[in-house]
């Protein structure tokens, strides 16, 4: 049994703390989070049709562009479905350090801002802002190794607000996740909206066992934040983003018939039936519906 001598109460009182009041919110919306998705650059297709089939949506054309502040080439296009967006890369060239570790891209009103607002509460830069083609970026890195992109365009995007929110997937160790819980939440003004001591365990593959669960929202969108001993079964920890739809069952089976594989059956979870599904190149994803209340 995995357990953590934190609480909700004790979150709370941190999420509490002068940092929140001294740090300025610079997040814009949920549909602007994306998910980072490397493919290699054979996969590219497969990879677009299969997501785009499963969740509808559209994507940008395809462009071949340095994204990175060291030279480097890669096609880059961004799949927008009403469940979430990717950002979608295919490396042509070695991929430069650090880039491919980090989860997500957080759009932001003012990025020099927002990068010294996620210092101050916490997060290490360890890719300092840098100019892409169509705007500026940089990377930072959260307590327990969570690494994230924010980015802001030269041109300001507007997009419709989506069907279902995605959850970024957070897995961290029982030492961290204090530390990760107080600063993301300090930088995203977010609040934990839940904080289960003993989830089932049937959520990061070990259904004899219980785990600690907590979740998060913030104008960036929603976070569930899994605190685990690493001791986890493929394709557990894998998985950067749950997505939410209203059939899990139809949504499976468009997945199949576009070429994903089921990874993990659905299963039952309080008010949740999940499955866990790898697309055309790798990529794992979490898929659910939550029974309306």
């Amino acid at each position: 049994m995995l357990r953590l001598p934190l609480t909700l109460v004790t979150l709370l009182g941190l999420a509490a703390s002068p940092a929140l009041a001294v740090t300025p919110q610079f997040g814009v919306g949920a549909q602007y989070d994306t998910t980072h998705v490397y493919v290699a650059p054979s996969d590219v297709d497969a990879f677009v049709k299969s997501f785009l089939a499963t969740f509808g949506g559209t994507s940008t054309k395809q462009v071949t562009a340095s994204v990175t502040p060291t030279p480097s080439s890669t096609t880059s296009q961004l799949l927008r479905t009403p469940v979430g967006s990717v950002s979608l890369f295919g490396f042509q060239t070695p991929i430069p350090y650090p880039f491919g570790a980090e989860r997500s891209g957080y759009l932001v009103t003012d990025l020099d801002k927002a990068v010294a607002a996620a210092k101050s509460a916490g997060a290490d830069i360890i890719v300092a802002p840098f100019q892409d083609p169509i705007g500026r970026d940089a990377v930072i890195q959260w307590p327990g190794g969570v690494n994230m992109q924010l980015y802001w365009h030269t041109t300001a995007a507007n997009y419709p607000a989506l069907t279902t929110i995605p959850e970024n997937r957070v897995y961290v160790s029982a030492d961290r996740v204090a530390a990760f819980t107080h600063d993301f939440i300090a930088f995203s003004h977010g609040k934990v909206v839940s904080d289960d001591p003993k989830a089932p365990g049937i959520e990061i593959g070990r259904p004899d066992e219980t785990f600690h669960r907590l979740r998060i929202e913030s104008i960036f969108g929603r976070m569930t934040v899994l605190v685990t001993d690493g001791h986890l079964p493929f394709p557990y920890g894998r998985d950067t983003t749950g997505y939410e739809t209203s059939d899990l069952d139809a949504t499976l089976d468009k997945a199949k018939e576009s070429g994903a594989q089921i990874l993990v059956e659905p299963y039952q979870s309080g008010d949740r039936r999940a499955a866990m599904v790898e697309f055309p190149g790798g990529y794992v994803a979490e898929i659910h519906a939550t029974a309306a209340k």
